[in-house]
């Protein structure tokens, strides 16, 4: 009686390990290059526009590749298959494998910005040093308005932009570095997830050169859904024109 041979599958066991250790090579590549471009960054605000931009997305990209690397190495040792076993070996390994994409996504989503906010706000006030290598003063909200045209306040009235003015109070030298009014979602109070933003401003009252005017911004909680109002209040449009003149 002739001995049943069974069949081999070295080769695919072979190649989906080569193919699992390829992306995690690249996701980790993807990774380490991400840092080095960030390293490579010169300048505070230069960080903290390149970490706001790219950092989310590339963690994301990273994350795919090496979730797709997994998958093969799960699948690289196989012993029996059949039509049975294909499907359960696919419909395994796509649903683990969306199940920990959406882990990670979550994670990025609405646990990471809690991180990332924290290392833009210490590049944000990071104190500047001036051409003249002197250290440069943040100038208060008051202060910085004689710094500024009409359009830049009128732009922070509104929230829709924030300037940031640091001052060189030995040679006088000004720098101004503008931020997105709403670049960044609060923490929701509901949830306690960081995802509640501004979604509508209305002017509820336009300032006048002898009152404050009234704006009325309306948030939402992009995870949860809750919904606020909060009124903020104008500045008289008497002191756009004296930031003008001066």
């Amino acid at each position: 009686m002739e001995e049943q041979v069974l069949p081999s599958y070295d080769s695919w066991n072979n190649l989906a390990l080569m193919i699992a250790i390829g992306c995690w090579a690249l996701g980790l590549l993807t990774l380490t290059g991400y840092w080095v471009r960030l390293a490579s960054v010169s300048g505070s605000k230069d960080k903290y526009d390149f970490i706001n931009r790219h950092e989310i997305n590339w963690m994301w990209y990273s994350s795919i590749i090496l979730i797709v690397g997994a998958c093969f190495y799960a699948n690289a040792n196989v012993v029996e298959l059949n039509a049975l076993w294909i499907f359960v070996r696919v419909f395994t390994t796509v649903s683990m494998g969306v199940l920990v994409a959406l882990i990670v996504q979550t994670l990025l989503k609405f646990y990471y910005p809690f991180f990332i906010e924290k290392r833009l706000k210490v590049l944000r006030y990071r104190p500047r040093v001036s051409p003249a290598g002197n250290q440069m003063k943040l100038l208060s909200e008051d202060e910085e308005d004689a710094y500024m045209d009409e359009g830049m306040i009128a732009e922070e009235n509104v929230h829709s932009v924030d300037y940031d003015v640091w001052k060189d109070e030995v040679t006088g030298f000004i720098q101004i570095e503008k931020y997105a009014g709403h670049l960044h979602a609060l923490q929701c109070p509901e949830c306690n997830y960081q995802t509640f933003k501004v979604v509508r401003e209305e002017v509820i009252k336009a300032p006048t050169t002898t009152e404050e005017g009234e704006l009325l911004k309306h948030y939402q909680c992009g995870y949860c859904g809750y919904k606020a109002k909060k009124t903020v209040q104008l500045k008289q449009s008497s002191k756009l024109q004296e930031a003008t003149a001066s």
